[in-house]
């Protein structure tokens, strides 16, 4: 793959910065993106890829920005926006900018860094790496400076050495590795019961602070892995341990990790970045434990009346609490609250501009069930459109649980010093879109 130019245009199409790899593009491309591309209005409502007088144009908007790939080459697009992705992100960082929003501004003030940065993550229209942490440890100027010493050069060892991620010489008072196991819960019921969707999304997140270059091992309850170690003995768990496992699906990881070695004997190894990453995303739709389980029934007696009745069981170990439990009830438009909602715990109310009861719970126990109560008036209606009855919708968080039965069962680390390290894991399970039809 290459790419032959890279512009950064604002929404007026006027170029901020240019860089040229390549003379089969030449700087009339960029009069050509704005005529055909920001002049025409194609931008958000065609693809972002447009072919012009022989040359392929690939762009993302950033705030105010486009970041346009020009190539008169065949190129795989999703790399070419890959790319695109991981500039933006080298940009963050340099302008300081924790949330990757930057304008054109700071690229005008900056042009010097930015046109260093293209140079040094291209070299004739061939990427060659776009590793934040080790561009900084290379070309840094003003903050950066402070944050990360002397400038230096990139040089061959940085561009084609197997761990780019990572510099060497770090060093720790204190070696420790932070895991934090998230996971997201999809569910949608029906009035009858019946599960239509529940999957879960999860993620393993990671900070490491370890001197050195070390190597890790990770180890979940994965059923295949699990099943190929079972002539291997017992094995130290990093949680209680369980017999149980889960059946990992579309698994995707940092580019840290040896994918052989996965393929092989599904083994997670890999040598960490510095800091905080995300070690894999995963999805699981088997065996998931929706941590509620909720009984509603809401009744509409004749045109002038509706009775609401809610009860909420939590389906987890008593040792845990849920926090920040959300529950949205929905009623018809022309209702009105004729009595004070009764909650066993919590506070409730409806709110009119959600046509719904809101009922917030800050601490909600494991094994515990609750129930609200609620008599609405229906006013009269110039329409007769019958109401759709939406579902009702729960927001949570649930430290340490994980609705797919997911646990960390080890985590080793190896160095040439034979330091010791300690590992802290956390698990967190909150709603993603938790619905009940009624």
């Amino acid at each position: 793959m290459h790419i032959s130019a890279i512009l950064l245009v604002n929404a007026k199409g006027d170029v901020i910065i240019s860089r040229y790899y390549r003379a089969d593009v030449t700087e009339q491309a960029a009069t050509n993106f704005r005529l055909k591309v920001i002049a025409a209005k194609e931008a958000g409502s065609q693809p972002p890829i447009k072919l012009i007088n022989n040359c392929s144009f690939l762009y993302l908007r950033h705030a105010n920005i486009y970041f346009v790939a020009v190539t008169a080459g065949n190129v795989n697009p999703a790399l070419v926006f890959q790319f695109l992705k991981d500039m933006i992100a080298i940009f963050s960082a340099y302008f300081d900018k924790p949330k990757q929003i930057f304008d054109e501004s700071a690229l005008r003030n900056n042009f010097t860094l930015v046109y260093e940065l293209l140079d040094e993550v291209m070299d004739f229209g061939y990427p060659q790496t776009t590793a934040i942490g080790l561009l900084k440890s290379h070309i840094n100027t003003g903050k950066m400076k402070e944050k990360m010493g002397k400038a230096a050069t990139l040089d061959t060892k940085d561009l084609t050495g197997a761990v780019d991620w990572r510099r060497d010489g770090l060093v720790f008072k204190k070696n420790e590795v932070f895991i934090d196991v998230v996971e997201k819960v999809e569910l949608l019921m029906s009035a009858n019961g019946d599960i239509l969707r529940n999957e879960v999304h999860g993620e393993v997140n990671m900070r490491t602070c370890l001197s050195g270059m070390p190597e890790c091992k990770f180890g979940l309850n994965d059923k295949v892995s699990m099943d190929k170690e079972q002539s291997a003995g017992p094995v130290a768990t990093a949680a209680p341990s369980k017999k149980t496992t889960v059946k990992l699906t579309d698994c995707t990881f940092h580019r840290c990790v040896r994918l052989g070695k996965f393929e092989d004997d599904r083994s997670i190894t890999f040598i960490p970045p510095d800091g905080k990453f995300v070690l894999m995303k995963y999805r699981i739709t088997d065996n998931i434990k929706n941590p509620f389980r909720l009984i509603p029934v809401i009744e509409i007696t004749g045109t002038h009346k509706a009775d609401v009745n809610l009860k909420v069981i939590a389906d987890f170990d008593a040792k845990v609490f849920a926090t920040k439990v959300k529950f949205k009830i929905p009623l018809p438009r022309n209702a009105a609250i004729s009595k004070k909602i009764k909650t066993s715990v919590g506070k409730a109310k409806y709110e009119a501009s959600e046509d719904a009861i809101i009922w917030r719970i800050r601490k909600f126990p494991g094994g515990s069930e609750f129930k609200l109560q609620a008599s609405a008036s229906l006013m009269d209606s110039t329409t007769n459109k019958t109401w759709s009855r939406p579902p009702i919708s729960v927001e949570y968080q649930v430290p340490m649980f994980t609705a797919s039965g997911l646990h960390v069962r080890f985590l080793k680390v190896y160095e040439k010093s034979g330091y010791q390290s300690q590992k802290w894991v956390r698990y967190l399970s909150k709603a993603a879109s938790y619905k009940i039809r009624i």
